[in-house]
């Protein structure tokens, strides 16, 4: 099947229930990068008022999975690390951007940064995949 990036993503956003509770909107997608936006919602901040660390990381992962799977060659998560730079608060418009840095046959690294709507750089997140030799349309839900 040979679709492109855009479409991918659309489908594989089509039947991801968590980033779809996220709110993730996909704004540019091209061949292994991606650029999605998502609004902080109240639930998503913590007890200090702040949004909680797991729903930035949660929206880099996503970025991650709409970048290295946009080819329709499925990838999984093989190792991820995130730095937390800025504080977020409700109703702040995050946007994540993710692109391939290094790739083997079998896997890839990914660099993602989130930004605030003023550009600041709220997080740095690098992502490696595992290439699993098959495609996201062979993958049962």
């Amino acid at each position: 099947m040979n679709q492109n990036a855009a479409d991918v993503a659309q489908f594989m956003l089509g039947r991801d229930n968590f980033s779809q509770w996220l709110g993730i909107e996909l704004l540019l997608v091209k061949e292994k990068y991606c650029k999605i936006q998502m609004r902080i919602r109240p639930e998503m901040i913590n007890g200090l008022g702040t949004v909680h660390g797991g729903i930035l990381f949660s929206f880099a992962d996503s970025a991650l999975a709409f970048s290295s799977n946009n080819t329709a060659e499925a990838s999984v998560a093989l190792n991820c690390t995130i730095n937390f730079i800025k504080a977020c608060k409700t109703a702040d418009v995050l946007i994540a951007e993710s692109q391939l840095v290094s790739e083997t046959r079998r896997t890839g690294i990914y660099e993602i940064t989130i930004r605030n709507e003023q550009k600041s750089l709220v997080s740095k997140f690098t992502g490696t995949v595992y290439k699993l030799n098959k495609t996201i349309y062979d993958l049962e839900l």
